[in-house]
Order: structure tokens, then sequence, then C-alpha cells
């Protein structure tokens, strides 16, 4: 008999982009097991805050976004007061009242294996499998694996109900045992990546095929898929360059950021020659900018870092979201794959000392590339499915 093939669920949340990210990366590796090509086998992908009411998406996501823009210091007071772990918060409260069109949708796909990019997923399927026994699985226990998609874990992905951890860090492995949760089922993968971010491609080569100058020190600044962060005055700064370098600056789904750092651009290439400015909207091409790149500006989310570091590309972190954000600066600088500003009036300096030192820079993309796991998703997907 044909061997029956899984059916996969991917979990995330469209609260920031990365989780989805993940989630995404992930699904193009399952699609290439054979457990899932054989008949029957399917994998799919669900943002769990569709199958949430109208008030708790906003919460979710519109709120999470103007505290980033407005007040990111409440961020961290709120990071930093609910990371107790094994303490049931306001999070859960919320879960348990939103459950109820997912579970409709679950029970209809009727999964074989659940995977989680965010900690909203796993929480409910925790609390439906201790309150409602039948909720999901008509009376079998559905526990998903988890893929953490920081370098640092918060209390919140804690979970009575999982079949496996997947981390970045050995630290975090090391965090989660003394947590209580079975060695056996803890791998550091590392978070995973778009498989295009394994195809080896040539600086100076891809540089050409996006209308850059081949031989110009390239930096890479990311807002982030939604737009948010002070790339203005970053930009601003580094024209204080007597360097040459060329800026390409990504203003993501922001349209008005778009058109201000195009006015920007017109303005400094008459006033400031030695740095080029190249403003890009969205795109699905970051992997190919981060090939081009020298350094990345960006803030230390846990998708982006990981993608960077899977190019063997070195950041320069500045302005750090407090809690998870701040946490992953750590690491990073403790790696040596990382420098920081704290101050952007000293943005321009600290670049040019690099550009001035190339022993150092050489140093930093070595340990970024060592630090950089761009196989994390084929190791997920042969840890789960053999």
């Amino acid at each position: 008999m044909a061997q029956q093939g899984k059916r996969v669920l991917l979990l995330s949340a469209s609260a920031g982009a990365g989780h989805v990210r993940a989630a995404e990366a992930l699904m193009k590796d399952f699609q290439q097991h054979s457990a899932v090509q054989a008949p029957g086998g399917e994998v799919q992908h669900w943002d769990i805050l569709k199958y949430t009411s109208a008030v708790f998406r906003t919460i979710y996501s519109k709120v999470y976004l103007d505290l980033i823009n407005r007040a990111p210091w409440l961020l961290g007071v709120v990071y930093k007061r609910t990371d107790k772990p094994w303490k049931e918060g306001i999070t859960q409260a919320f879960e348990k009242f939103n459950a109820y069109s997912f579970i409709k949708a679950f029970r209809e796909f009727q999964p074989d294996l659940v995977v989680c990019t965010h900690f909203t997923p796993p929480n409910i399927i925790s609390w439906l499998n201790t309150h409602k026994k039948k909720a999901l699985g008509g009376g079998v226990q559905i526990d998903p694996a988890i893929v953490v998609t920081d370098l640092d874990l918060h209390a919140m992905w804690l979970t009575r109900s999982y079949s496996r951890y997947f981390v970045a860090m050995e630290e975090t492995r090391v965090y989660l045992e003394r947590m209580g949760i079975d060695p056996d089922r803890i791998t550091v993968s590392g978070i995973p990546v778009d498989p295009v971010f394994r195809v080896r491609k040539d600086r100076y080569e891809t540089r050409k095929a996006l209308g850059l100058e081949a031989e110009r020190f390239t930096i890479l600044i990311s807002a982030g898929g939604f737009g948010v962060g002070p790339v203005e005055i970053l930009l601003t700064e580094l024209l204080s360059m007597r360097e040459p370098a060329q800026v390409v600056a990504i203003a993501g789904k922001s349209e008005e950021l778009k058109g201000k750092l195009e006015k920007l651009a017109k303005k400094a290439s008459a006033t400031h020659p030695h740095v080029k400015i190249h403003p890009i909207g969205f795109t699905r091409q970051m992997d190919d900018y981060m090939a081009a790149a020298d350094l990345l500006i960006s803030k230390p989310g846990g998708m982006t870092t990981s993608e960077a570091m899977a190019r063997g590309l070195p950041m320069c972190v500045v302005n750090p979201i407090p809690g998870q954000e701040e946490r992953n600066s750590d690491h990073l600088l403790e790696a040596g794959v990382a420098i920081k500003c704290n101050n952007p009036p000293t943005l321009g300096w600290k670049i040019e000392n690099l550009i001035r030192d190339p022993s150092a820079l050489l140093r930093l993309r070595e340990n970024a590339r060592s630090f950089g796991k761009p196989f994390a998703g084929q190791t997920i997907v042969r840890s789960l499915l053999g």
C-alpha cells in the first residue's frame, strides 16, 4: 500500500511580520518532504488572528505597531512584567474567549502535525487540551511543535502541551531545561528562513543585477515589513560620511516613508556626492539586497537577524524594541556579529571606522557566517517527519 501523506498545519500570528515569515519559510521546506508529497498529504499555514474577534485582532496587531512607533518603553514594561514562567496572564484570558471558530476549522482540516511560530497558538491549544478534552481531536490530545522566533525566550512561549521545542541558541535550550522542559524534546535548530538564503550569490554580481555600483561599500537599512523605525534620521547621519558608500533604504509597506526617502535621496545627490541613497519600497528581494550588502543597519528582530546571519551579513544594531529585541541585541554583540549605535549622531563615524578597518569588518562577517543557520527549516522538518 502507498504511504499515506501527512497533513501539516503551520500556525503563526500577524503581530509583526517575523512570525509569519518564519511559517512561510517552513511551509516551503515541508512541501519538499516526501511525507507531505505522498497521497493525502498537505501543508497549510494559518494566521491565528483571522480566527479571533476584531477587537482581539486590533489589540494584537494594530496596537502593537502603534506602541512600537509611539511608546516602545511601554512594550518593555509589559515584556518584563509578563516574563514570569508558568504564570497565566491576560493574554491567556483573551485566548480562551476567541478559540471557537479556530476549533471548527481545525477539526475540518484534521492535521497530523501542528507547528507554531508564535506563542499564542500553543497557549490556545494547551488550554483546549486541559479544559475542552474533545475540542480539537475528538478526545485525542494534540501537542504542537513550537518554533521560537527570537534568540531569547519569553515566558509566554512556555506551555504544558508541546511535542518539540526548536530554538535558536544553546543558551535558550539550557533555559528551557531549567524550566522543566524535557531535554530530549529540545532542538537547537536556528530560526527558519526562506530557502533562497541558502543559495550562494556573488556580492558584486548581485549589486550589478540590482542596479547598484559593484565596487562601492554597500549599506542596507531595513525598517521592517511595516515600515517602522527612524530611517530618515539614520540616513541623514550617514550623509556626514566622507568614505564613498551607497545606502539601500527599505521603506517596507509605508508609502509615506518611501516618499520621504525619495525626496531625501534627490536632495542628497547634489549636496553629499560621497553617499548615494537608493530608496526601495516593499520588496520580496531582501535576500538579494542582503547578499549585495557589506553591512545591515536594522532593529534586531529575530527573523531579520536570522536572515542576515544566514547570508553572513554583519549588523549595526539601532533602536531595539525594549524587551525581546534588546535581548537579541545582547546575544548578537556577545557573539561578535554586530556593533551597536546608541546615539544616531555617531552612526556615520562608526560605519567609517569599519570601512577603514577591513580586518574588523571581515571578523564580523566570519562570525556572522558561523552564527547563521540557513538550514534551520530543513532541520525542523526532518526532526518532525524523519
